[in-house]
């Protein structure tokens, strides 16, 4: 049966509720470079090699190599700290942290549990293995972690001491690395499900393991026989590299309803100047809009986009607000992106 309306009455109009949903904000940031810097003419000192030739072929002038005691968890304790400082955070309050490394301290534990020990957090912590995008793939397993509600405040680690998987007699790759660790805090937080949200939008993340001998290193525990360097066929990750990462970018950009004008940056993996270059023209990004760093810290393998990351935003260059997008690849192979909204 129908109500009546009183007389003289009038009703509002029902207006539907705004729909909120859980955001991964990134509340802050911080990194860690070791106390030693090397530039190309230091290396050439012990290498053939030169100055004119590193930088031709990669961009890089220098990198910075970790002393006895700058271990992989030790840089990342540090990052995390000052992670956790930017935001105001206690590390009481992280209940998660994940630890992206290709070259942990020990076999186990986890790198991510020595981190978690020495910031005073409790809830849980493991490493992630993905090489140089395992900043990537943690990013998406931490943006999926508070997005399920198994946590609110997740740091993401990269640290790398690439420096003792080097083979110093390989001028070709010995030349290409360095060490250092850069960190992130997410927290949760709301959102309307817009691309204006701030916070992760979205994560991508494939891999192929067709293309795993590209590079790889070449031993394990366990395993006298091999000397545990890295081997690297650079030509075949440069042509897989430009191409996967293009394809990566547009698909975060596709699931957004985005071009390439609304970024504001690109934060890349920090492997090789002309790769870099090559994806910035592919996605028809200006210069100014592209971060490079490879040619102060040369490719730290999980630690290149915070490290790179911490760099802008310390410097003003990245601002509150701001469209970010990141990418990565490596060796598996492994590669993915994160659009987030700073």
């Amino acid at each position: 049966m129908n109500q009546m309306q009183p007389a003289g009455q009038t009703l509002s109009p029902v207006r539907p509720r705004a729909e909120t949903v859980v955001r991964a904000i990134l509340a802050g940031i911080g990194s860690y470079l070791p106390r030693t810097c090397v530039s190309n003419d230091d290396l050439a000192k012990r290498v053939d090699t030169s100055d004119e030739w590193i930088r031709e072929r990669t961009g890089i002038r220098q990198r910075y190599i970790a002393e006895a005691d700058e271990t992989c968890a030790m840089m990342a304790t540090e990052a995390a700290r000052a992670a956790l400082a930017d935001a105001g955070v206690a590390g009481a309050e992280v209940d998660a942290i994940l630890l992206a490394t290709a070259t942990p301290d020990q076999a186990f534990p986890a790198t991510a549990v020595r981190v978690q020990h020495a910031i005073g957090a409790k809830g849980f912590a493991f490493d992630l293995s993905a090489a140089c995008s395992g900043f990537i793939y943690a990013m998406s397993m931490a943006n999926a972690l508070i997005l399920s509600g198994q946590a609110r405040c997740v740091l993401v680690i990269g640290s790398e001491v690439y420096s003792r998987i080097m083979n110093w007699q390989d001028r070709g790759t010995c030349v290409l690395f360095g060490d250092g660790a850069g960190a992130v805090l997410l927290q949760a937080g709301a959102g309307s499900g817009a691309a204006t949200d701030q916070g992760v939008l979205s994560t991508h993340i494939h891999s192929d393991g067709a293309f795993g001998d590209m590079l790889y290193v070449d031993g394990a525990v366990g395993r006298p026989d091999k000397p545990g360097y890295l081997v690297m066929n650079g030509k075949e990750v440069f042509r897989h590299a430009v191409t996967k990462l293009s394809d990566t970018v547009l698909e975060a950009l596709a699931a957004n309803g985005l071009t390439y004008a609304d970024i504001d940056w690109l934060v890349p993996h920090q492997a090789n100047r002309r790769i870099i270059d090559a994806i910035g023209r592919k996605l028809e990004l200006t210069a100014e809009k592209v971060v490079v760093t490879v040619d102060k810290h040369a490719n730290t393998s999980a630690a290149s986009i915070p490290l790179a990351l911490a760099t802008a935003y310390g410097d003003g260059r990245i601002k509150r607000g701001q469209l970010v997008l990141m990418e990565a690849l490596g060796g598996g192979l492994t590669w993915g992106s994160a659009l987030v909204r700073l």
